[in-house]
């Protein structure tokens, strides 16, 4: 066989079996082919061309069978031809069979009621009514757009009670109408009655359990991988409720609410149960539901992977807005110390995250799919932004805070600048304060609120209050300028009163030096021992009139230095200084005897010899120099008064000389009696010596 078969392949491979004209196959034929295909097999461009593949496939078998036969008839192989039967066998009609076929005819007319007439209608009337109908059909959905599962479910329980009202209205009563008519009944015995019921009842269960099982095969068609392009699409929600994400409906309910559809369609069997138990079975094949679940279960899954991935997405990267971990985190930076900058910059962490969510896409699609997370995008960004506002809640506090201080310190600015000055120095500070203030102090006062306020005014909305109270520290700048203006009028005015108050300084200077310089020329008169304690007296209180003096030259001076004059000097200062330098030293001729300490009497005596040694060559080196001046002066007043200053300054040197001659006397009746006399005695004859010559 094998080789006739190789032979044939051969023959029809030849040049002249492939050349002869083969009839094509007939083009109704090729329709009819077409015509069973069912429609939603060639509704698009992609099923066409199989189609067109498939009638191109069924021609080139055709043609190739024909020229098989062509072989086979007019080019058999001697060798291969089959051997004539051994035996023929012959039937054996001796006996005649009609009998047995008109009694087996008569059984089957009276049996096979399929073959009654009236089952025949039934099967018209079945094929007419269901051929076209399917109880449910999703292929449209897709075009309508995201629909809710509860939704498909309602409307697709619609179409099946659609379905069952036109069944029952239309199908059911004409095959109740035809089973149930006198005629009908009449050519049915009485004895076959029950079996004719139960063939109309297969019959009419065979016609709804083929409509079911297209109705399931037409509700699962869409959800075969390979026709997505008619898959439903299902409205989903990523949900924000009670502070937790969510996804509405669940996976696990759209599939529930998928299969419900499911079972709605296959409960085909409960349409006539409602008159008798005894009902068609109009169930659908174990193996049509079976596979109807296993593909909705696989494609449900595979198509809702994606987004569910897409909601674990969210949750793995903004769970910690919700869990307390930015609660605990905001509280944190609340209790710690920032700068305004640190606070900006986690307030801004806050809002861009709001920003980024609210930018999410509201709509994600999938082939299954259409995900709705507006929902969940503005909760999130709220949310973000919610700590955000606690954030700027404390910078608005610490904000209002820091206009209230510096709405203090521009009150103690306008105190301070317009504070009347009473002196020179009070003055210099007022100028060298307003001066700082308005370079410094209010230029840095006036950015640290401007940037403050130009943030917090895009990230926040103030009350009324607190908008009246951020215009009065703008208003502030203005208002100093006022201040300062008013201030420099009264700085001109305290100048040059100032000014006035410096003139007469300067004359009572000048007056108080005059009167202390006559009260030194009066001091070369005293010579008198016994008023050495007066002497002393008045060149203390020529020296405390005299350091007055130089303080008040010091206040002139930085009152000159102040008005930019030119500075005055005082040489008799330095005069009358020197003078009563000389006579201070007569401190030696006055004091307690108690503070007198013994053992160091010596030294102190030989300190004071030395000093009023000093003065007397001072008093005679000035005797020395008024005789000079004496010869260089002309007239007779000038005379007068030279001779008159030399009498004076001889008054000094005596007292000098005088004092000096005493000590040295003491000094001997000290080496007398320290030779003859204990220490006390030394004490008391120093002691009544000192009485006696008034030291």
């Amino acid at each position: 066989q094998v080789v006739e078969i190789k032979k044939k392949k051969k023959w029809m491979k030849l040049p002249c079996i492939e050349s002869r004209p083969v009839i094509p196959i007939p083009q109704e034929w090729l329709d009819s082919i077409d015509g069973q295909i069912p429609p939603q097999l060639k509704d698009s461009p992609q099923k066409n061309k199989l189609l067109y593949q498939l009638l191109t496939e069924v021609s080139d078998n055709f043609h190739d069978v024909i020229i098989k036969y062509t072989v086979d008839s007019f080019l058999k192989d001697p060798e291969c031809e089959e051997p004539a039967p051994e035996k023929q066998t012959i039937l054996e009609f001796s006996q005649t069979r009609r009998e047995n076929f008109v009694t087996s005819r008569k059984l089957m007319r009276a049996n096979l009621h399929i073959l009654h007439p009236i089952m025949q209608t039934v099967l018209e009337i079945g094929h007419t009514t269901f051929s076209s109908m399917s109880l449910v059909d999703l292929t449209g959905y897709r075009a309508l757009g995201p629909v809710d599962g509860k939704v498909l479910h309602k409307d697709l329980a619609v179409e099946c009670e659609t379905a069952e009202e036109q069944i029952m209205n239309t199908w059911f009563p004409k095959v109740i109408n035809l089973l149930t008519s006198p005629k009908t009944l009449g050519s049915v015995k009485d004895n076959v009655m029950d079996a004719f019921f139960d063939c109309a009842c297969t019959l009419i269960s065979n016609q709804l359990k083929a409509l079911i099982q297209r109705s399931v095969e037409g509700f699962v068609y869409p959800f075969h991988p390979d026709n997505y392009h008619v898959l439903p699409i299902f409205h989903m929600s990523l949900t924000f409720n009670d502070e937790q994400m969510g996804i509405y409906p669940t996976l696990q309910e759209l599939e529930a609410d998928v299969f419900e559809i499911l079972n709605k369609v296959q409960t085909v069997q409960s349409w006539l149960a409602d008159s008798t138990s005894a009902f068609v079975d109009a169930k659908a094949p174990d193996h049509t539901l079976a596979w109807a679940h296993c593909t909705l279960t696989t494609t449900l899954r595979k198509n809702l992977e994606e987004p569910d991935r897409y909601f674990q997405n969210y949750v793995d990267n903004y769970d910690w807005l919700l869990n307390g971990a930015a609660q605990a985190q905001v509280e944190t930076f609340l209790e710690e110390t920032h700068s305004f900058v640190e606070y900006v910059q986690q307030v801004e962490e806050f809002r861009e995250l709001s920003r980024k969510l609210g930018n999410f896409p509201t709509k994600v699609h999938f082939p299954m799919v259409q995900l709705h997370c507006e929902g969940l995008n503005q909760g999130l960004a709220k949310k973000a932004q919610d700590y955000a506002e606690i954030l700027i809640r404390k910078m608005k506090t610490k904000h209002t805070q820091l206009v209230l201080q510096i709405c203090s310190d521009f009150e103690t600015i306008r105190r301070n600048a317009l504070k009347v000055p009473e002196t020179t120095d009070d003055m210099a500070q007022i100028i060298d304060y307003i001066e700082t203030t308005k370079t410094q102090s209010i230029a840095l006062l006036h950015e640290k609120i401007k940037s403050r306020l130009s943030y917090l005014l895009d990230v926040h909305i103030f009350e009324p209050e607190d908008l009246e109270l951020n215009s009065t520290v703008f208003m502030w700048p203005l208002k100093i300028q006022e201040v300062f203006k008013l201030s420099d009028e009264a700085l001109r005015e305290a100048r040059m009163k100032g000014e006035k108050e410096m003139f007469a300084k300067r004359e009572r200077v000048t007056i108080h030096l005059a009167k202390l310089e006559r009260r030194v020329d009066e001091f070369p008169h005293c010579s008198e021992l016994d008023m050495m304690q007066q002497y002393l007296t008045e060149v203390r209180t020529v020296q405390k009139l005299l350091q007055e003096a130089e303080e008040t030259i010091s206040d002139i001076h930085k009152d000159e230095v102040f008005h930019q004059w030119e500075q005055t000097s005082y040489p008799e200062v330095e005069v009358i200084r020197d003078s009563v330098e000389q006579y201070q030293k007569f401190r030696w001729m006055d004091g307690s005897f108690a503070d007198l300490d013994g053992e160091g009497m010596e030294v102190k005596l030989d300190e004071f010899f030395r000093e009023i040694f000093k003065m007397l060559k001072h008093f005679q080196q000035k005797k020395s120099n008024n005789k000079q001046d004496t010869k260089k002066t002309t007239g007779l007043s000038r005379q007068r008064r030279s001779v008159e200053d030399t009498n004076k300054n001889q008054s000094p040197s005596i007292l000098c000389s005088t004092t000096l001659e005493e000590v040295k006397e003491f000094k001997v009746s000290n080496e007398t009696c320290v030779k003859s006399v204990s220490r006390p005695c030394i004490l008391t004859q120093l002691f009544l010596y000192w009485r006696s010559t008034s030291l």
